[in-house]
């Protein structure tokens, strides 16, 4: 599939006077075939999405995944490889929300009404995530549209970026999801700089059954590099984590946080032995993911 990679970089407009920028000019920015995409719009209601607070990493995939049985369902019997989800943001206003990857329907799930598909959060467009605003087709109602009739919405705005300043070492605390942004976005630029400038001892918690696994970052890697991995596969080559990563749903369950930093010409040994210790206090040998 094309438009997998990093991020696109569009300048800041306030608006798309006469139409001169396009979604079809962003997809084409970011290598994305429209062939390959689905658009879609949702909106707030009483039994899905109520409000803000639900665009949440996994209630947003669970709301996606489930989709129409019936033979006219708008997806249509195969849908499309790459499917791009926006918000209705007031009359035709629709901001982007995410980008799923789908490898297809999970037969054994369907039931009458629904069909239940294998979608796994994708960074195409990453970069305007919340900041891409398109103006919707007329017919509001409809929610989907094919990669090559929303290359004509118009692009109403692409907002300037907040700066996300870096909390300290001993506050951060992120969601697999929000691991993904923190690597990709233009925001999180003091993240990187302070993440990469030094090796650590890290936690990652199992946030639905509170599975720990403690790892370290050392030498020349940092913690940011090897944090970047875990945004790519969600378990950075561990044994056990493969195992729960798999689902790509339950990745998003995962949480990241740092236990103990260390400076560049601090010692593998030194970070080995706090590595160690952690392990034992936090039993993640015996309880945890950690197998060694």
């Amino acid at each position: 599939m094309t438009g997998l990679g990093p991020p696109v970089t569009v300048p800041f407009v306030t608006h798309s006077f006469t139409g001169e920028l396009t979604f079809g000019h962003i997809l084409a920015s970011a290598g994305i075939d429209p062939k390959e995409v689905v658009v879609i719009r949702h909106t707030y209601t009483a039994d899905g999405l109520q409000s803000e607070a639900d665009l949440i990493p996994e209630k947003l995939l669970a709301y996606t995944r489930a989709q129409g049985a019936g033979p006219n369902h708008k997806l249509g019997r195969v849908p499309r490889a790459l499917w791009l989800c926006f918000m209705a943001d007031g009359k035709r206003r629709s901001r982007y929300l995410v980008a799923y990857e789908n490898h297809g329907e999970i037969l054994e799930e369907r039931t009458e009404d629904l069909r239940f598909f294998d979608l796994r959060p994708s960074d195409a467009l990453c970069g305007l995530v919340n900041r891409l605003v398109v103006e919707w087709s007329k017919d509001a109602v409809n929610w989907v549209k094919s990669g090559e009739s929303a290359s004509a919405f118009p692009v109403v705005e692409i907002a300037d970026p907040e700066i996300v300043a870096f909390p300290g070492f001993d506050n951060v605390l992120l969601t697999y999801g929000e691991l993904q942004t923190m690597v990709a976005d233009s925001r999180y630029a003091a993240w990187r700089t302070a993440l990469g400038s030094v090796q650590g001892v890290y936690l990652i918690a199992d946030t639905l059954d509170g599975r720990l696994y403690v790892g370290k970052a050392d030498g020349g890697e940092r913690i940011l590099g090897r944090w970047s991995q875990y945004a790519k596969d969600a378990h950075g080559g561990n044994v056990a984590l493969k195992e729960l990563a798999v689902d790509s749903s339950r990745r998003q369950h995962l949480q990241f946080s740092i236990l103990r930093v260390f400076g560049p010409s601090v010692p593998t040994v030194e970070v080995d032995a706090a590595e160690a210790h952690y392990k034992r206090a936090m039993l993640t040998r015996k309880f945890g993911f950690n197998r060694n």
